[in-house]
């Protein structure tokens, strides 16, 4: 990961003299510095812009910087904004209009005609914000006093969607042959997706990879399966099919890491010269922070590797899922997850034991039992986020889920698995996500949150759709209506 910073940029004018302008700046770089101190990356103060020129000049220098992962604005005095259009009309970071005020009270004894002149981010913010609003300009407006830990966590969070921005435009995704045949939802426009998000999408054949396994030494295999036997515990006498799945994962990381891809897809359909799909060798790489896409999903590998990035340390608790089966049981409605092998450890129950097992895949072209990782997920809040190929335009959809332990043991069921009841119930929202085109695969995550992956849909300039507690069918259908016509216009 690049250690990305964001800047930022306050706006003043030069009809006040440089006395308040000099305070202006050393009130900005004190509140960037300790703003910083609770922010997961750094805040740099900038500039005080007083002028077209200037803002231009820093939001080309931001265009350009590769570790600029967004700018935020705030205006301490009034900033007449017409001097802002040049260049925020030229951005091309993400942007956080931040509006908040030095003080925090207004001063009784202290308020007079100077106090005004250089304290007036009440209306000076408005001004900002309505050319903002005049340039239609992708923006996320935040709110409050800059010490307060609630604000300081909401531009964290915006600050996160950015770096999933910044990630997502230099993504590579390396395919390991085709899609599952005849899967529509898998399917997507890599021309348009390259345009929109930025991801480079290619394919490798399946050959390729069983040439470069064919080159892994036995001391090569050797390390990673001690690094395995740290991690895990060893709950199979098939120590053969442990260290072939170490082959598989050495291999892999090898081509990834070569050209540069920070995520991958395969299917059970196309294993050309290899004996087993990659379980626990696609699993134990999503922990390191790939994505990954099973049945040669290309867009939840791209987004799972997308949101590991803006999760907790950039590489967050999220991960490849699919809707796997349902508990109907009148009051106690449950959706199940699992994949056939792929499911990431960073989904598992803190503390909890995982297990490499051996069993046989009844499905795809495996000559031998895959090893893999099997494990419970952790009870918690979460989100599942899909997103699909639209045809002429990317919808993302989120819906939010409450995770529980397992009602039962499932002791013959050998994946790793999470349970979880889906907003606002089981029935509508199964019938809201299919209303709304959602795929089987999905990213499931309990770091990022549907604010933050709405922050990052504006960012992307695509459709966001978001089921939670308080939609309805009829509601989302309207939303649907609106959202189509609208995004036939742009």
């Amino acid at each position: 990961m690049r250690n990305y910073e964001f800047w930022f940029v306050v706006g003043s004018q030069d009809l006040y003299g440089q006395e308040v302008l000099d305070t202006v700046a050393k009130r900005a770089a004190e509140m960037a510095e300790k703003m910083s101190a609770s922010l997961p990356y750094p805040l740099k103060y900038k500039v005080t812009a007083m002028s077209n020129a200037q803002i231009t000049q820093i939001i080309r220098e931001a265009n350009y910087d590769p570790a600029c992962a967004g700018i935020v604005t705030w205006c301490h005095t009034f900033s007449p904004s017409k001097m802002w259009i040049n260049g925020l009309a030229a951005l091309q970071k993400p942007w956080c209009h931040f509006a908040t005020q030095y003080n925090r009270e207004i001063p009784n004894e202290e308020i007079d005609m100077d106090f005004m002149n250089l304290n007036q981010a009440a209306h000076g913010d408005r001004e900002h914000g309505f050319i903002g609003a005049r340039l239609r300009a992708a923006r996320k407006v935040i709110a409050g006093y800059w010490q307060d830990e609630d604000v300081l966590k909401r531009i964290g969070d915006w600050m996160r969607a950015a770096v999933g921005a910044a990630f997502s435009k230099e993504l590579k995704v390396m395919r390991f042959g085709d899609n599952m045949r005849e899967v529509a939802v898998t399917e997507g426009d890599k021309v348009e997706v390259q345009t929109k998000l930025g991801w480079q999408v290619n394919t490798w054949a399946v050959g390729d990879l069983v040439k470069e396994m064919n080159a892994v030494t036995a001391e090569e295999i050797d390390a990673l399966m001690a690094e395995y036997e740290a991690n895990y515990e060893i709950a199979t006498d098939n120590v053969a099919a442990i260290r072939y799945q170490a082959k598989e994962e050495i291999a892999m990381k090898k081509m990834l890491d070569r050209e540069g891809c920070m995520a991958f897809s395969n299917t059970f359909q196309d294993l050309y010269g290899m004996e087993q799909l990659p379980g626990l060798a696609s699993q134990h790489l999503m922990s390191k922070g790939y994505g990954y896409g099973g049945e040669g999903d290309w867009k939840v590998s791209a987004m799972t590797a997308i949101m590991k990035a803006m999760g907790e340390g950039g590489n967050g608790a999220s991960a490849f899922m699919e809707d796997y089966t349902y508990h109907l049981e009148k009051g106690n409605e449950y959706s199940l997850g699992a994949h056939m092998l792929e499911v990431c450890p960073s989904l598992a129950q803190p503390g909890s034991k995982i297990k490499i097992e051996t069993h046989h895949l009844g499905i795809g072209m495996n000559e031998k039992d895959p090893a893999r990782l099997v494990f419970e997920g952790r009870a918690d809040d979460a989100i599942v986020v899909s997103l699909i190929d639209m045809g002429g335009r990317l919808r993302l959809i989120v819906q939010d889920i409450q995770c529980v332990k397992p009602i039962m043991p499932m002791p013959n069921l050998p994946v790793a698995r999470v349970m979880w009841k889906a907003m606002p119930d089981l029935a509508t929202g199964i019938e809201c996500w299919i209303i709304a085109g959602g795929a089987h695969h999905t990213v499931l995550s309990y770091d990022v949150s549907a604010e933050q992956m709405r922050d990052w849909a504006r960012m992307m300039d695509i459709e966001f759709v978001h089921i939670s507690k308080d939609t309805t069918v009829e509601g989302l259908e309207r939303e649907l209506f609106l959202s189509d016509l609208a995004w036939k216009l742009k």
